[in-house]
C-alpha cells in the first residue's frame, strides 16, 4: 500500500482545522508551504 504525502497532509489539516478554527490560516500556509516543496522537489526526493 503506497501512501503519497499531499492526501496525508490535507487529512491532518482538515481535521486540525475542525479542532481548533483560530488556527486556519497557520494550517493553510504550512499546508501551501509543503505542497509546493514536495512539488518542487518530489521527482528528485521519490515522494
Amino acid at each position: 500500500m503506497v501512501i503519497t504525502i499531499q492526501p496525508l497532509i490535507a487529512l491532518i489539516a482538515g481535521i486540525l482545522i475542525l479542532v481548533m478554527p483560530r488556527l486556519l490560516n497557520f494550517i493553510v500556509a504550512i499546508y501551501l508551504i509543503v505542497v509546493g516543496v514536495t512539488g518542487l522537489f518530489g521527482p528528485q526526493l521519490g515522494l
